[in-house]
Formats: C-alpha cells, structure tokens, sequence
C-alpha cells in the first residue's frame, strides 16, 4: 500500500482550535478525492493518496493540443512507472501547498500555527533507492562516476542537476588543481634562491621604525627573514601566469557546463520545457477556477529592497573586519630584535582565528533560516522566481560576508595607514596596522590557507554531524519499549505503514530551500577558488579534494539521513549560472588587483627595468634584483615623530634615522618619482591585464557553442519528422 505524502499532526484536544482546523483542511482534500490514513502514535500521522484521474488530467493538459479533442476520462489507466511517482508526489505537494480551508488558510498558514507539524513525501523500499544506497551513496565509491539518470529518477530533474554539476565542476578543477601545484611547487624552488629573500636575510644593520605607539620597539629588518623567504615564495612571475589561466578556466568551465548540460536535458526530453505551462496546469488541477497570475514589476519595490541589502551588505562587512582586525595583528607583527628568532605567530594564526572560522562555517545556515520563513515582498510568480530572487540576496549577503576580511587585507592593509610623523589615526587617537616590508600578500595567503582548510572541514563535519546527530537522538527517544507478553496472550498485530511512516519522520528536515544551501556552499567555495587565487594557488586542489568528499556527502545525507526531498523539474541550474559568470568576471578584477596592488610584482619589474643594476651596464653575472628592498624603504627621522609615539630614551640618543616601506622623500617625506612611475605601471598593468583575460574570455565563450550540433540536428531531425 503506498502513500504520497505524509502530513504529521500533534494531539490536541478535541474541540481545540488546532483540531478544528485540522478537520477542516482534511476534509477539503476529502472532497478532492484525496484517501487518507490516520495512524496514532505519539504524533498524529496522515497519509494521503491522490485519486489517479488528477494525473491523467495533468498528462491530458500538457499533450499537444491537437491531441486534446479527446477527453481525459477516455484515457486509460496511467502506467506506474518511476517517472509517475516522481510527478504524484510532485502533484500532490502542489495541491497540498495551495488548497485552501474555509477559514481562507493554507497549508503554510496551518503549519505556522502548528496544526501540523511535518509534511513529506516517503522514501519507498524501492529497487532504485537500494541501488543509489550502494553504489552511490558509499564512501568507497568515491572515484567512480555518479549514476544522474538513477538519482533523476528517485530525486527529480533539479537534483540530478545539482549532482551533475557538482561533477562537471570537480572533474574541471582537477586541471586546475594541477596548475596550482606546478605553480607552488616551482616557488618552492626560490625559497632559498630569491634575491630579494637574501638581502632582507642579510640587512643585520637595517632599523626599521616602530609598528605601534606605545610598546613597539625598533626592530632590524633580518628578524624577518623567514618570512620574507615564505612571501616571496609565494609572489613571483608564476603567480600572474596561473591567475591569467584561472581567467581562462573559469570562462571554459562555464562554457563546456552549458554544452553537457544541454546534452543531459535534450536526452531527458525538457530542453524547452515551460514551468509556466507546468505551473498553469497544475493550478487547473487543483481549482479550475484558477486565474493566472500577471507579470508585474514595482520600481519603488525594488529601489526599497536594493538599499535594504546594500545596508545589510555594508553592516555585515564592518562587523566582519572589525572581528578579523585582532586576529590579522598576529600575522602582521614581525619578532622582537630582543628574541632573535621568529615567533611561532608569523606562521600560524592566533587561537582567535578559529571561532572566526567556525562563524563562517555556521554564517549561511544562521542567516538563510530565517529568510526562509519570512514571505517575499515581491510577490514572484512561479517557485523559480521566488527560489532567484532569494539566491540573489542570500549569495550577495553571503559574499561580503566571506569576502570582507580579505578584501580588507588585500587592498586597504597598510595603503592608507600614512607614514612615520603623519598617521592616518580613528578619532585622532588609534593609528591603522601596516604591512611587513615583504608585502601583504603573504597575510593573504595565510587568510586563504585557513578558510580552504578549517572553514571547508568545519563545515562538512557540521554538514554531516549535525542530522547524523538528530537522527541518532530521534531513534533513540521513539524506541518503543517492549511490553512483557501474558500467557496465552497473542501479540497485536502491527501496522505495517506505521514502521515506515515513523523511520521516515526520525530522519532531519528538509525544506524547500534545503538544495539552495548545497549550491551556496559550492558557490562560495568557488568565489575562494577563483577571485583570489594568484594569493593561494594551492585553492583549485583543495577544493578539488574537498569537492570528491562533498559530492559523497552530500549523497549519504540525502539518502540516509534526510527525509526526501520534493522532487522538481528543471531544466537548468537557474540563476546559478548568472551568478558563477558574474563571478567569473570578478575573479578577473580581483586577481588583476591582488597582482597589481598587493603582490610586490610591479614595484620589483619597474626596479629591474629602470633603477637596477642590470640598467647601468652589460654585467650579466649581477641579479637585477640586488638592491631592490633599499630602494623601497624610505627614511624617516626620530625626532620626527608624532606625540603618541613612545620612543625610549636610549633609542632618541642611540638611533636617528628609522626605515619603513614607502617611496617618499627624506627631507619632506613627499612622494618620489619612483613612487609615480610604480604607479604608473600598477595602472598599466590592471587595464592590460584586464582587458587581455576578458578579451580571451569572450573568445573562449565563442569558441566553444553552448549547445552541441548534436542537440541542435536532433530538433532539427524531430522537426522534420513531425512535418512529414
């Protein structure tokens, strides 16, 4: 005996308000034909089976319309297939979500109110379901390819997509992730062998000035070796070749999605399936007199909520980099002259890095639960357009939110700081923090390092964890005790749906949503990997290993440890693709900028070029890099120094002159023309390098169709055939 959905009620008292309104709803869907069962538990559970003339209703509206002269109760007996019980329990949630009880309140309404606690379809003991349990969702199948036509036929077109996705994207990155490691793996080669790493090694009578006000002491450039060896390891030519082929993946990534997505569609016949149509006809069914709903659109709407998000953006940013300040202290102050040897702190993060982490790793699901209760204001026509129009804010949310902190060190770190006698102070009193000499773009690296790593398995173990835990804890509460049996006394006999109704209730929630937070985390996970990658090339393998390990995941919780989700057609992955090409472009700005700004590339190519060694002669046994951190570092007089910086006495007698990375004149401290030419460049090579990646961009787009001739000459081929 089979079921359709499950509606699962607490037991109020007889005559309640809850109870009435229950009864109510019960019985409209009585009147629509709807059987139902009761069982009674510690819940009370409703199972609830369609009549099958609703579904041959459905069929008969979607035919051709030539083929609708004939009325649907002509037709005969709907064939049970997997495909049909996909569409009841799609049917039957759609009737369920929209019919309406006498007191003008729908299922949602009822739900709020908690007159009904649960509803969701069953995961049947199918031979399909055993079949995904085994040979897909396992950790040991973790390298073979995943069976999208078996998980389309159990979950439904919108989750074999994601699926589909999550691979085409995986098997992509894996070049990708070669890429990056050839790339780290030639900068470990120069940890020893860079030149500018020597000479800061060597610079023992270097003093640079003080870091902070107050009980900050001088410091000799050399106490910073390690680091710069680690900086400089990490920021060399390589490092503009892989962000350019990064620019390049992304565009053929997208491209090469949408030719294997239009196969996979055009072989399960929705190429040019309409969810209007879908929608329109499944509103007939439920009420014929139903009126469509128009397109409409309000300006004033949308000018509210674009500003509501931009303030929600700009508080979520604030509150983020004001909680990563503290923490980004530890990797931007170099040791002590008086210790001798670089602390422990330069390499690894604070312990306050962690809880960081942890609050990314919980942000989205913080944050998403609440908008999924709260009804949109805009009214959206059709479930996509709702489902769009909550990704739009969500993800933007969601990106600043990540973003922010390396934002903050990528580009504002040390760049508006001022300089030694002029700081740029808060409220006239607390200066900003500085670079090292090296650059920011180790901090960078160490920032991108940390959300690859800890935030990625932080959140796979709350990803998984989390409903295996409430799984275990529900089993455990409804275990039913066994009850001593009398002599002679027969053991009553037991529901056999009532077993599977319970299992099935034991498992965690899901929502309509649920499939949003997968495509989210993917998402962002993919910003990380593609926006600020020239800083982290390691991100493509990380991701890489990551994804092998998500796709499984995600498989284990779906099948195991989740209730099943509503099943629904699509035939693409919505606005995710508009969001991941708008990333794309980003990922060209923003590698351009980290190259351009943050990365010491420029400065050292327009020393090569200009001021080095190598410009004043043919001696080639010289590196043009020699000299390189001299020339950056500017002078800057002790006795200069603003009121609120504490210089010990000994230090005013014994030091006169600090150094400290900037390129300004010592008399004055105004900028040099080496300042401008370095600027100059920096310029030159955002817009060269920008419009070089997105020319090559739009050439890889056109290059490669975005259908295959294949799909585009079987149409043709149907076309033809219909015609003759």
């Amino acid at each position: 005996e089979k079921w359709d959905y499950i509606l699962v009620s607490n037991i109020h008292e007889a005559g309640s308000e809850k109870e009435i309104k229950r009864k109510k709803f019960l019985d409209e869907l009585s009147k629509k034909g709807f059987t139902i069962k009761k069982i009674e538990d510690k819940k009370l559970f409703y199972g609830v089976r369609a009549p099958n003339h609703i579904f041959r209703k459905y069929q008969w509206l979607l035919r051709n319309p030539d083929s609708r002269l004939q009325k649907p109760e002509d037709n005969h007996e709907v064939p049970v297939t997997t495909s049909f019980s996909l569409l009841r329990i799609r049917l039957v949630n759609f009737i369920l979500q929209n019919t309406v009880t006498p007191d003008r309140e729908k299922l949602r309404d009822l739900m709020k109110k908690k007159v009904f606690e649960a509803t969701f379809p069953l995961h049947e003991k199918e031979e399909i379901r055993e079949f995904l349990k085994e040979h897909w969702a396992r950790w040991r199948e973790i390298f073979r390819q995943q069976p999208i036509e078996k998980i389309r036929c159990y979950f439904g077109e919108k989750v074999a997509l994601y699926f589909a996705w999550l691979g085409w994207y995986t098997y992509l990155l894996g070049f990708a992730a070669v890429a990056g490691l050839v790339v780290f793996v030639a900068g470990i080669t120069t940890f020893h062998s860079s030149q500018v790493s020597k000479e800061i090694c060597e610079a023992n009578s270097t003093i640079m000035c003080p870091l902070c006000d107050q009980k900050c002491p001088f410091w000799l450039l050399s106490d910073t070796c390690l680091y710069a060896k680690v900086t400089h390891m990490i920021d060399n030519e390589g490092t503009v070749l892989f962000a350019m082929f990064m620019a390049i993946w992304a565009t053929v990534f997208l491209e090469l999605w949408k030719r294997q997505r239009a196969t996979v569609v055009t072989n399960w016949d929705l190429y040019r399936w309409d969810e209007d149509e879908e929608e329109l006809a499944m509103g007939l069914i439920n009420n014929l007199q139903h009126e469509p709903q128009h397109y409409q659109h309000s300006y004033l709407r949308s000018t509210i909520l674009l500003l509501l998000v931009l303030l929600m953006v700009r508080d979520g940013s604030c509150a983020r980099v004001s909680r990563e300040r503290p923490g980004l202290r530890a990797f931007l102050l170099p040791p002590y002259p008086a210790t001798g040897a670089a602390p422990l702190s330069v390499l690894l993060p604070e312990q306050g890095q962690e809880p960081s982490c942890q609050g990314r790793a919980r942000s989205h699901h913080a944050v998403t639960k609440p908008w999924t209760l709260v009804p949109s204001p805009e009214k959206p026509r059709t479930f996509s357009q709702r489902e769009n129009n909550f990704t739009v804010k969500i993800f933007t949310f969601q990106f600043f939110t990540n973003f922010s902190s390396l934002i903050y060190v990528a580009f504002f770190l040390g760049r508006i700081n001022g300089h030694p006698g002029n700081y740029v102070r808060i409220a006239g009193r607390w200066r900003l923090e500085e670079c090292h000499p090296s650059g920011c773009i180790t901090d960078l690296f160490i920032q991108m390092a940390i959300i690859m790593l800890l935030k990625q398995t932080l959140s796979n173990m709350m990803e998984y964890l989390v409903p295996w835990a409430k799984h275990q804890v529900r089993r455990r509460c409804r275990r039913p005790k066994r009850r001593r049996m009398m002599l002679g006394e027969e053991e009553e006999a037991e529901d056999p749906c009532k077993r599977q109704w319970l299992s099935n209730y034991e498992l965690d929630e899901v929502n309509i949503f649920s499939l949003f937070d997968e495509f989210l985390e993917m998402v962002i996970q993919y910003s990380f990997t593609t926006i600020f990658v020239a800083a982290f090339p390691l991100a493509p393998l990380l991701a890489f290993c990551n994804n092998l390990l998500e796709i499984r995941l995600d498989a284990i919780k779906m099948m195991r440890l989740q209730r099943r989700m509503v099943p629904r057609k699509a035939n693409d992955i919505g606005i995710w693709l508009q969001v991941l090409e708008a990333i794309g472009i980003l990922a060209v700005i923003g590698n351009g900028l980290v190259i351009a700004i943050t990365s010491d590339f420029i400065p050292v190519q327009v020393y090569k070029y200009m001021y080095s060694p190598c410009t004043k002669g043919n001696n080639t046994d010289v590196d043009c890099t020699t000299g390189y951190i001299n020339h950056s570092l500017s002078v800057f007089r002790v006795q200069d120094f603003e009121p609120y910086t504490k210089v010990p006495d000994f230090a005013r007698d014994e030091i006169q002159e600090c150094r400290y990375r900037d390129y300004r004149n010592a008399d004055d401290y105004s900028y040099t023309v080496q300042f401008w030419h370095i600027f100059a460049a920096r310029l030159a090579f955002l817009i060269l390098f920008e419009h070089v990646a997105l020319c090559v961009k739009l050439i890889a787009a056109w290059y490669v169709p975005d259908v295959p001739q294949s799909v585009k000459n079987q149409f043709l081929d149907r076309k033809h055939n219909n015609l003759r």
